[in-house]
């Protein structure tokens, strides 16, 4: 008898459900419809909590997330559960770098109130004090956390000739960057980019008093989960001229639908809906990864990918 696996969306970039159909039989709607599977195959802003688990029954044996994050997962209730939690790292490094990098460069140049000006018809005159933004090139960029993502972004920003500071416990010195504590990096850094997990510890990791301690020309990037940042105090500090920029790929709440974050049209900040990873080829190999941990899992073998700290993978989470 074929085993059963639900996806919480019916349509996914790639062929991976076509493959995943050909081995199980898939049964596409909502997460609250789960019972009587062997698998599911969700995204990273998925709620996968105790509820969830307990609807599809004892029958569950992998939670598969075509995602790198995976704060929205309850690790406790699955691992009490035996099940085992995979995600995506490896297939979107590149592609979220590069998405990274082109938000530092929006923000620093201001090229996203320079478009604006242009296409409202504003650009009637050629004048040497418009659209003035700061240089990228030879500036200190901090990176906060050094993972996959986090050293990506240092090899491209190796080709702007700029400095490298990061801060990751599990990550010492290397040829292109130093690493220093996080006060240091703060104060140090013209542009400070995050690129860590969304764990009780990095909640709100920067905050007011972590804004207040960067300078004033600085620019704030985060590509990794909008609750890493406190984004009341970084309305506040944007406003104040704490800091002088930021360039945010995620957000606190998401999806944001019509309820726009007031960070939406901030003169100083470029404003993205959670894209790091969107291109066609990433997409879907972060499909084809997760498919693959389903079929290795319930083939009897382990996962490929699992969570750190997952019923499959022991040991501890680190900064990625």
């Amino acid at each position: 008898m074929r085993q059963r696996v639900l996806t919480t969306r019916a349509s996914l970039p790639g062929n991976g459900l076509a493959r995943l159909a050909s081995h199980a039989d898939v049964v596409s709607r909502g997460p609250a419809l789960a019972g009587g599977v062997s698998a599911i195959l969700a995204l990273g802003n998925d709620r996968v909590d105790a509820a969830l688990l307990d609807a599809a029954g004892p029958s569950l044996r992998v939670v598969a997330l075509a995602s790198m994050g995976y704060d929205a997962v309850d690790q406790e209730a699955a691992a009490a559960r035996g099940v085992v939690v995979t995600h995506t790292p490896g297939v979107l490094a590149e592609t979220t770098a590069d998405l990274t990098f082109a938000l530092i460069l929006m923000a620093r140049r201001r090229l996203g109130a320079a478009r604006d000006s242009l296409a409202a018809g504003q650009w009637d005159m050629f004048r040497m004090g418009d659209y003035l933004g700061l240089d990228v090139h030879g500036a200190t960029l901090g990176l906060v956390g050094y993972g996959q993502i986090g050293k990506a972004v240092a090899r491209r920003a190796h080709g702007f000739g700029m400095r490298l500071r990061h801060h990751d416990p599990y990550a010492p010195d290397d040829a292109l960057s130093t690493s220093v504590d996080l006060p240091t990096l703060l104060a140090e850094s013209d542009v400070v980019s995050l690129h860590v997990p969304l764990t009780p510890q990095t909640r709100h990791l920067i905050g007011a008093a972590e804004l207040a301690a960067m300078k004033p020309t600085a620019t704030l990037v985060s590509t990794s989960r909008g609750g890493v940042v406190d984004e009341d105090a970084l309305l506040r500090a944007l406003r104040d001229n704490v800091i002088h920029s930021a360039g945010l790929d995620v957000f606190e709440r998401e999806p944001m639908g019509t309820e726009l974050s007031p960070l939406v049209g901030e003169p100083n900040v470029v404003t993205l809906p959670h894209i790091g990873s969107a291109t066609e080829a990433t997409r879907a190999a972060m499909v084809d990864l997760a498919v693959d941990n389903i079929l290795e899992v319930l083939a009897g073998r382990p996962a490929r990918t699992p969570l750190p700290g997952s019923a499959a993978s022991p040991g501890a989470p680190s900064l990625a």
